[in-house]
């Protein structure tokens, strides 16, 4: 699934879309380069979760966990660019949390995927020749799924594409029909594609 996002506010609302579809045991893999819009997506999920602590990028401290303010789980947020060797990631102990927490990874590429076969990934670029800086640079979000936890939260992010119809320009309908096709007909996946 690829979605055009225009502004910072439309990936913090498509991050709330998908935060109050996540349980305890999700994956989600940030991919992006510097300032695509990684942190900003990780403050609406976290908003769409419930959490009420003020979410930036964990770049100094590795990981920071966010309490859910209701019964909800907690967020592991988690900035993975100073991780050079799967040793270091087995020391944040991730994997003890993991069941229980919403665990999202920025910069987990390559790194991450040893917690769990089964993980939503998401991918984010810039239109070429953008400013890098200017929050409001539209952004292209590629969204892939790996199993099948993370194929349910793709049909549910088709579900709710009312939410998602004003982030692509697309109209509500034709944009939930068009996502609701594609889940069906390739069993929730991105183009019937599966991540390793």
């Amino acid at each position: 699934m690829e979605l055009s996002v225009e502004r910072a506010a439309d990936m913090r609302q498509f991050g709330e879309l998908l935060g109050r579809l996540l349980h305890g045991g999700d994956l989600i893999m940030l991919n992006g380069p510097l300032g695509a819009g990684k942190t900003t997506l990780t403050q609406g999920i976290a908003r769409g979760m419930g959490v009420r602590a003020r979410v930036v990028s964990p770049t100094f401290v590795i990981a920071q966990v966010h309490h859910s303010a209701g019964d909800g789980p907690d967020l592991v947020h988690v900035d993975a660019y100073r991780l050079n060797s799967l040793e270091e990631l087995d020391a944040l102990d991730l994997d003890a949390s993991l069941e229980d927490s919403v665990t999202v990874v920025e910069w987990g590429e390559g790194k991450v995927e040893v917690l769990t076969p089964d993980r939503l990934v998401i991918s984010i670029t810039r239109a070429e020749g953008g400013d890098p800086l200017d929050v409001d640079t539209p952004r292209t979000v590629g969204i892939e799924a790996s199993g099948p936890r993370s194929r349910d939260l793709l049909a549910g992010l088709a579900a709710g594409a009312r939410g998602v119809a004003a982030l692509s320009g697309l109209p509500a309908q034709q944009h939930r029909g068009e996502m609701a096709d594609q889940a069906r007909s390739t069993g929730g996946s991105e183009q019937g594609r599966e991540t390793p």
